[in-house]
């Protein structure tokens, strides 16, 4: 068995506690308590050290992100702003919201222009890497106003799938939230990542989308973030995304 402890480092419970996991005495009873793995290595020892860049920390099984230059924000993308950080076309796109922050960031996926709602931003180029794989299978959820009187019926065919003019589409959770004679709403959760695929399967429904907003993405969810405003992910939060993809 390699042996986590690195003489050079810093010790456990105080990289854990600078990076939010709780308070230098509580992290202590973590260690103690064999809560906390270290390269894969459960660590009990008070006074082990490890590489705060380099060594891998989980505790109770989620990762502890220790690289402080590696960034993660949630944007609320306001409908008309393309998910690009700088458009040839001179649309509006997504670096006009981060252009206080030093750090080159990328965004996770994408959103049509007329969606608004949650997207990352990352400078973490394996976790953005993984969140796009479709190995991976990670889950996105809308809410979306639909035209027309959504039945209860619908979500079992679109549990089931359908069939668009590029293959085969399904949902993994449609729940209809209201639905009215002129127009409904609807939740729903996949985890496809093709082009504006919410919105061609409801016109192939019969119900065409008229706003449709992305709430959660992964583990992450949009929250009280107001539309052009983002918000660090971080600790625990951090932590959900990156075990979704197994890191």
């Amino acid at each position: 068995m390699t042996d986590p402890h690195v003489p050079t480092g810093e010790r456990l419970q105080k990289v854990l506690a600078r990076n939010g996991v709780g308070s230098r005495r509580a992290c202590e009873g973590l260690i103690a308590q064999g809560r906390v793995s270290v390269d894969g290595h459960v660590v009990r020892e008070l006074g082990t050290r490890v590489d705060p860049v380099a060594s891998v920390i989980h505790v109770d099984g989620i990762r502890v992100q220790t690289d402080s230059s590696l960034l993660t924000l949630a944007l609320y993308k306001p409908p008309g702003v393309v998910s690009t950080m700088y458009d040839d076309m001179g649309r509006p796109g997504l670096a006009q919201y981060v252009e206080d922050r030093p750090e080159r960031l990328y965004h996770v996926g994408r959103l049509d222009q007329d969606t608004e709602g949650l997207i990352l931003l990352s400078n973490d180029g394996e976790l953005t890497h993984r969140l796009t794989h479709p190995k991976y299978e990670v889950p996105k959820t809308y809410i979306a106003r639909v035209e027309g009187s959504v039945t209860r019926g619908l979500g079992r065919v679109l549990e089931r799938g359908i069939n668009l003019e590029d293959g085969p589409a399904r949902v993994d959770r449609f729940v209809l939230r209201e639905s009215a004679p002129r127009n409904s709403i609807v939740e729903i959760t996949l985890h496809s990542g093709r082009n504006r695929i919410v919105r061609r399967m409801m016109a192939e429904v019969g119900h065409p989308v008229m706003e449709l907003v992305r709430m959660k993405f992964g583990t992450v969810v949009v929250g009280h973030l107001k539309p052009g405003k983002t918000r660090v992910v971080a600790g625990s939060e951090l932590g959900a995304l990156m075990k979704l993809v197994d890191l």
